[in-house]
């Protein structure tokens, strides 16, 4: 077994571990973002919502992320660090990161589709999904991307594709350890009845998984995920434990090393309550190397999949204040940024609340006595509220609302609620000097866009049909 390669208080390599303080500079560069955004009209009447990502925050991430693994693995031992595309999913993202040393996990063909166009290596790419049809199967063992059966009836599939066209893509099953669920039950994976993977402590489901590896010496890896937000660090190196105690005993029944890559999924949790990057990578691989001694020895490959903790810290949603007006005796900002943009935080606030940044006309931080107001969205229905009674200084119109810690998913999971169109994604560097350059990453939707995709090119099809 390896142990830490720098000594046991030892940080990531790019510098000291972030874990338990808060980074001035992190804020410093969001407010200087946020004003040049202003500045330069990225939001304002015509486009009153937009969203950041700090290009250098998520460089750092992944650079902590590879740190940490390399810190506690045998030299030699393959390790890729698969982002999962549903985090982000913009091209140009998935392009920095794949230059930063990712690859890219997919769970639908149009993440895989992704992942090509942003020109991710068909080795480094992972791809897992419940649903997975012949069509996607059939393409990916072209590819030869690593793909994981999630079920007795897929790896059943697998077989027939395998037989009539043999591949070199490394192929796995993903079980499901039932460990149990963390606090937001939505996210949880690893529960007695989670639809992901084969139950592994179902009557016979274990026994079956060993005798579905030896029938097919092709199977050469185990998938388990099950982390996500609000689960504990303690659970997920548990289900760790399990996927590699299934590797050894399938290993020990073949009398060869059978299986030789574990991928352990991702859901590091996030810190929502601060600017504060805590778990860290390192504090998570530190758990992993001490409570499952043996899965950094350089016996078995490893793959990640982390997602949210990734970018989440690194992503803010600006909107402009629309209209300041009161009900109740209560202040409310109504803004352009709702459930369109934050849909998880409108529908299930107590389980992915988000911080609230006020900001003037300018794009400068606002200051003034807290006051306990409502920050809405623009959607016609009462709950689209991003922040209820929160204590901010008062809010105007013509002022700016800034979502912290949006990064990951509030990108990617856009809902057209009222024909929303959705905004502009763009990345922006800080220079030492307070200047900061913008690059776009995705353009504002258009309302001709939104109309074509909403059918306008068989307005008449209903009508033509009502004729027949």
């Amino acid at each position: 077994m390896t142990g830490p390669k720098n000594g046991p208080e030892a940080g990531p390599a790019t510098g000291p571990p972030t874990g338990s303080t808060t980074d001035p500079a992190t804020r410093t560069d969001r407010d200087r973002a946020v004003r040049a955004a202003v500045a330069q009209r990225l939001t304002g009447p015509g486009e009153p919502v937009a969203g950041l990502l700090d290009i250098a925050g998520i460089r750092r991430s992944a650079a902590e992320l590879r740190a940490a693994f390399d810190e506690f693995t045998a030299p030699g031992t393959p390790v890729l660090h698969a982002f999962a595309v549903k985090a982000a999913s913009l091209v140009p993202v998935l392009r920095l990161l794949a230059q930063e040393g990712l690859g890219c996990e997919v769970a639908s063909p149009g993440e895989l589709a992704l992942a090509r166009a942003a020109g991710v290596p068909a080795a480094r790419t992972v791809l897992d999904s419940p649903a997975k049809t012949p069509a996607e199967l059939r393409e990916a063992l072209a590819l030869g991307i690593a793909v994981n059966a999630d079920n007795p009836e897929e790896l059943a599939r697998i077989d027939g594709l395998v037989a009539s066209a043999p591949t070199t893509a490394p192929l796995g099953l993903r079980v499901n350890p039932q460990i149990g669920g963390g606090r937001i039950g939505a996210m949880s994976t690893a529960t007695d009845t989670s639809k992901f993977g084969i139950a592994l402590r179902d009557e016979g489901a274990r026994d079956w998984v060993v005798r579905a590896c030896l029938d097919r010496p092709w199977l050469t890896r185990l998938h388990a995920h099950v982390g996500s937000q609000g689960m504990p660090l303690a659970l997920m190196a548990e289900g760790v434990r399990a996927l590699y105690d299934l590797a050894e005993e399938i290993n020990e029944r073949a009398g060869r090393a059978q299986i030789d890559t574990l991928d352990l999924g991702g859901g590091l949790p996030v810190n929502f309550d601060s600017d504060a990057v805590t778990p860290t990578y390192r504090e998570y691989a530190g758990l992993l190397h001490s409570a499952v001694p043996g899965l950094f020895s350089g016996r078995y490959g490893l793959v990640t999949e982390f997602g949210r903790s990734l970018l989440a810290k690194h992503g803010t949603v600006l909107a402009r204040v629309e209209y300041a007006k009161s009900a109740g005796g209560r202040p409310i900002a109504v803004t352009h940024a709702g459930a369109q943009v934050a849909t998880r935080t409108v529908f299930v606030p107590d389980a992915w609340p988000i911080r609230v940044a006020a900001y003037d006309a300018e794009g400068r931080p606002r200051t003034g006595p807290p006051v306990a107001q409502d920050v809405a969205g623009p959607c016609c229905f009462a709950g689209d509220l991003v922040a209820e009674n929160r204590p901010l200084p008062l809010l105007a119109s013509g002022d700016h609302v800034a979502l912290l810690d949006t990064g990951a998913y509030y990108f990617s999971t856009h809902f057209a609620y009222n024909s929303l169109p959705r905004p502009g994604v763009y990345g922006y560097a800080a220079a030492p000097d307070g200047t900061v350059r913008f690059a776009t990453i995705r353009t504002p939707q258009t309302l001709e866009e939104l109309t074509a995709e909403s059918g306008a090119a068989h307005a008449d099809a209903l009508h033509r049909l009502g004729e027949g």
